[in-house]
This record gives structure tokens, sequence and C-alpha cells, in this order.
């Protein structure tokens, strides 16, 4: 079993910044792929970024790409996805995904793919 706990989430202004965590505890962290994903007001839940195990391969949605940033400090277990000039769609409940592979490099995009998640942390973006 792994345990995923985030933080970080909050209400911004659009234009601005926020930094999620993402801590894990009950498997080796270096084993995991690490996705984000998040679900708007009345939306499905949606993917938004994913790291390999190495953190050497990252992959993004097109929604966020070049303003999202998801990376991972294996030594404290945790993921991170680091958010710039946010907009009011980005506003949504974000949880983070975590599934074990042997397969370095990989990263998916597929919820089906991964086994655990967290409770996820709510982020507001006022316009």
């Amino acid at each position: 079993q792994v345990q995923l706990v985030e933080s970080g989430g909050g209400l911004v202004q659009a234009g601005g910044s926020l930094t999620l965590s993402c801590a894990a505890s009950g498997r080796s962290f270096v084993s995991l792929t690490l996705g984000w994903f998040r679900q708007a007001p009345g939306k499905d839940r949606v993917f938004v970024a994913a790291i390999s195990t190495s953190g050497g391969n990252t992959n993004y949605a097109d929604s966020v790409e070049g303003r999202f940033t998801i990376s991972r400090d294996n030594a404290k277990e945790t993921v991170y996805l680091q958010m710039n000039s946010l907009k009011a769609e980005d506003t949504a409940v974000y949880y983070c995904a975590a599934t074990q592979t042997y397969s370095p490099g990989v990263v998916y995009r597929a919820q089906s793919i991964y086994d655990y998640w967290g409770q996820g942390t709510h982020v507001t973006v006022s316009s």
C-alpha cells in the first residue's frame, strides 16, 4: 500500500503561482511513477502531469504545458507541482496518484494505470 497526502492548495489570483506537494509513504518511493490529476467543478477528473521514477521523463497536458512543472525529490519521498501563470480555468481539486513500475523512464497519462490516490487539495484561481 501507498499513502499519498497532498498539500499546498488554496486561493490565488489569476496570474499568480502555487506549488502543490504530495508526500508518499508505504512503499519504495523510487519505484513509483507519479502523476497529478485535477477535477474541476461539474467535470470529470483529467490528467495534468506525470513523472518517471528517476524524474528524468515528464509529460504534461496541453492545457498546462509551459506553465506547470512536475518534479520529485526521492530523498524526501515527495512529488511537487509548480503552477505558474494560473488561470481561472485551473480551478479544481488536484489529486496526486502513484503506481509501482519496473520500467524506468515510463510515464502514464491514463488514470486507470494508477493504483494509489491522495485525498485531493483544492485550488481556486480568482479572476
